[in-house]
């Protein structure tokens, strides 16, 4: 068991495929084999952590990935969202989803709250989040 730095692509390239092999094996807990499975993925975490940047989900996609899923139609988010003028402006981006709204959509449709708050929200221009620079 020779485990090293991921630093290239070959070389994860030749982790990844230890790892299959290792998995095909299916080690027993507290052998040699499963020690170097788990310091494999560590050292493969570590790699993709650094080298691929990490996956964001648009939260109106994902309710309306949601609503396609559970054949529901946009009236039935008006339980969640509010009036139907309310569905229209959040699903077309011009209002936020408030934290009720969140609260409902993951309790009601079970969508990850982590999804659905978002840290920039992407129906506000960008330029008003500069700040005023004072002269």
């Amino acid at each position: 068991m020779q485990i090293k730095v991921i630093k290239h692509r070959a070389d994860y390239d030749v982790a990844m495929q230890r790892l299959h092999a290792l998995l095909d094996l299916d080690p027993q807990e507290n052998t040699e084999q499963a020690d170097e499975l788990d310091l494999l993925l560590v050292v493969i975490k570590a790699y993709e952590h650094a080298t691929v940047a990490p996956v964001t989900i648009d939260p109106i996609e994902a309710i309306l990935f949601r609503i396609e899923q559970m054949g529901l139609t946009r009236k039935d988010l008006e339980p969640y969202l509010g009036s139907a003028s309310k569905v229209s402006e959040v699903l077309n981006r011009k209002r936020p989803l408030s934290m009720a709204m969140i609260r409902k959509l993951h309790k009601g449709l079970g969508i990850s709250a982590d999804i659905l708050i978002e840290e920039i929200p992407r129906y506000m221009p960008k330029s008003d989040y500069s700040l005023p620079v004072s002269v």
